[in-house]
C-alpha cells in the first residue's frame, strides 16, 4: 500500500511539472528555454531577470521550478525509487546567451537625434529675415543655431513674425 501512494504521488509530481510548459518554436536556438518580447531568445534556466532589458518574457519553454514540490513529495513516500530522481534539466551554459547589440532599440534612438550643426541651413534666408518655425511659433535670427535649420518654417521679416503672433527664440529679439 505505501509503494502504491508513492508511486502516485511519483505520477502526481511529474504531471504537475509538465502543466503550463510550452513548447519551443523550431526557429528557437538549442536550449532556448524562453522567449523575450522583443523576439530574442533566452537560455536562463530562471525566468527571474531573465529577459532583463529585452522588454521582457514573452514565452516560457522551460518547466517551472519544480525542486519544492518534488522535496515535498518525496518526504510523503516511504520507499524511495530510482524513478524519483528528477529529470536533468539543459544547464544554462550549454548555448550563448543572446547579445544585446541584435536589439534594434539603441539605433533607433541614436538616429533620432540630430545635430544642428551638420545640417544645412533652408535655401534663401538674410539681412533683416527671421526664421519662423510654424511648429513652434517661434522665430529665430540670423547667425543664430536654429536660423533655417527647422523641420517646418519659413523666412519672413520679424514684424510678419510678430504679426503671425510669434515670439522670438529665448525672448530675444532680433533688432
Amino acid at each position: 500500500m505505501k509503494r502504491m501512494i508513492g508511486f502516485i504521488v511519483l505520477l502526481a509530481a511529474i504531471s504537475v511539472a509538465h502543466v503550463g510548459v510550452a513548447q519551443a518554436p523550431a526557429g528557437a536556438p538549442a536550449g532556448a528555454t524562453g522567449q523575450c518580447n522583443d523576439g530574442t531568445y533566452t537560455t536562463a534556466a530562471n525566468k527571474s531577470g531573465a529577459c532583463r532589458g529585452h522588454k521582457g518574457i514573452k514565452t516560457w519553454f522551460a518547466a517551472a521550478d519544480t525542486s519544492k514540490a518534488k522535496t515535498s513529495s518525496a518526504k510523503t513516500a516511504t520507499t524511495p525509487t530510482p524513478a524519483a530522481s528528477p529529470a536533468p534539466t539543459p544547464a544554462a551554459t550549454t548555448a550563448p546567451s543572446p547579445a544585446p547589440a541584435t536589439t534594434p532599440a539603441p539605433a533607433a534612438k541614436a538616429s533620432t537625434k540630430t545635430s544642428t550643426k551638420n545640417m544645412a541651413q533652408a535655401p534663401g534666408g538674410g539681412a533683416g529675415l527671421v526664421w519662423l518655425n510654424t511648429e513652434s511659433n517661434v522665430y529665430h535670427c540670423q547667425g543664430t543655431q536654429f536660423y533655417g535649420k527647422t523641420k517646418a518654417g519659413s523666412y519672413m521679416t520679424e514684424e510678419a513674425a510678430k504679426a503671425k503672433g510669434a515670439h522670438p527664440d529665448h525672448g530675444k529679439p532680433c533688432k
